[in-house]
């Protein structure tokens, strides 16, 4: 279409390099109050997603109905995802984004304050959390369009790739130790104590937010919502490199990343972990995706970025075959490591393509189609992966998706040398 042709940058057109140190985007003060903000936010984030995986777990009345149910609540959390993410792209480049984070990041507390409430009361069950967890879903689906879409606006082009990985630095350093946090307060205080901290702790990208500028929004445009989402959606699939990038985004979402939301099930039940068990895995992979969001801050501005991204890719996928044949916990937590450092060297090297090769005046719409594969993808995913693990087993449902995904990056690196180029 003439559109994505007209917004499509050269191929040859040489992108930003590399920031000189790892914290140089934090001499921006905007950009600094929303990454510290985030920092302590995602601390209550990670510990109330270990929380709900192991409450759903324990809600089941079996093993094999305990992955199935992880794979339902995935499901429920796709489905506002996929319906709100094109309008939520819409929105992230036409308002104000310091308002919409304002509202998204409200709503999120408020909901995590109301499952707390009633689950110290007693008066959730598993239809309950799954229904709130939808709406926090939705929030979250304009949530993160619009603050991945401002991050370029807050530094300078040189430093964007820096921002972008500190943005995933901020969302996986507390994955660290949010997990583990959460194993030992579910285990003396029970799961309600992490759902207060995380309704806390969500208030600190409000405050950020409100000692922050609020820049203009990127695109004055006319047109329709739906000509909008059309003309965002052609230019990614026009482009010669991010139609493989949101291509192989998207089969990734359905086959390996799914991972982190059956682990629960995995671990409870596969591995012989208990509460503080699951809390040390899901941290594994907290820590390899420190060491990701590390690579992606280090290196997403180098010239062999295509590399690095295929790369990852692979590994993700082999590392998650991998986990298929372990069967004890001690073993499982390296194979984590692996995986956690690999998924998030991946999914940052792929946000980075997407928004250094986005222009402005599309930019929220290309990463709205991101968050929309990450967050509404990965959990149907879930339903796929728990479905089948409850049939064969979630090993064998490991080493087949990881193998079918590991062939498809193959396929990319030897038949699309463009991707190996940029």
């Amino acid at each position: 279409m003439r559109l994505a042709r007209d917004l499509s940058p050269a191929i040859d057109e040489p992108l930003p390099q590399r920031a000189p140190t790892l914290l140089a985007a934090l001499r921006f003060h905007d950009f600094r109050l929303l990454w510290m903000g985030l920092l302590v936010s995602n601390l209550g984030t990670w510990m109330q997603f270990t929380a709900i995986g192991y409450f759903v777990v324990k809600l089941s009345p079996t093993p094999q109905l305990g992955s199935l149910y992880l794979g339902i609540l995935g499901v429920a959390r796709a489905v506002p995802v996929l319906l709100a993410s094109p309008v939520a792209g819409v929105v992230a480049d036409r308002l104000p984004r310091r308002r919409v984070l304002f509202v998204t990041n409200s709503a999120i507390s408020l909901l995590a304050l109301l499952l707390a409430i009633l689950t110290s009361v007693h008066a959730i069950n598993i239809w309950g959390l799954i229904a709130l967890s939808m709406f926090s879903a939705a929030a979250q689906s304009f949530d993160v369009p619009a603050r991945q879409s401002w991050v370029p606006l807050l530094v300078d082009r040189e430093y964007v790739g820096n921002a972008i990985g500190l943005n995933s630095i901020a969302f996986n350093a507390p994955a660290v130790i949010g997990p583990a946090i959460a194993g030992f307060l579910i285990a003396y205080a029970g799961v309600a104590g992490c759902f207060y901290v995380n309704a806390a702790a969500t208030l600190a990208v409000v405050v950020a937010l409100l000692f922050m500028g609020s820049p203009p929004p990127s695109s004055t445009t006319q047109e329709s919502v739906w000509e909008s989402i059309r003309n965002g959606i052609a230019f990614l699939l026009s482009h010669p490199i991010l139609r493989y990038v949101i291509i192989f985004f998207m089969v990734s979402a359905l086959l390996v990343r799914p991972y982190s939301l059956v682990l629960p099930a995995y671990a409870l039940n596969y591995l012989g972990a208990d509460a503080r068990g699951l809390g040390w895995a899901i941290a594994a992979t907290g820590v390899g995706g420190f060491g990701g969001a590390l690579v992606t801050a280090v290196f997403g501005s180098s010239e062999r970025r295509g590399v690095l991204w295929l790369l990852s890719a692979g590994v993700m996928s082999i590392a998650v075959l991998t986990l298929g044949f372990v069967h004890t916990l001690l073993l499982s937590i390296p194979v984590l490591v692996v995986i956690g450092l690999a998924t998030l060297a991946f999914m940052g090297l792929s946000n980075i393509l997407i928004q250094t090769l986005s222009p402005d005046t599309v930019r929220g719409r290309a990463v709205s189609v991101y968050s929309m594969l990450a967050l509404g993808f990965v959990p149907a995913g879930a339903f796929v992966i728990g479905g089948f693990g409850s049939v064969i087993g979630l090993g064998h449902a490991f080493i087949a998706a990881g193998a079918a995904t590991a062939l498809f990056v193959a396929w990319l690196a030897f038949y699309r040398p463009i991707m190996r180029t940029i």
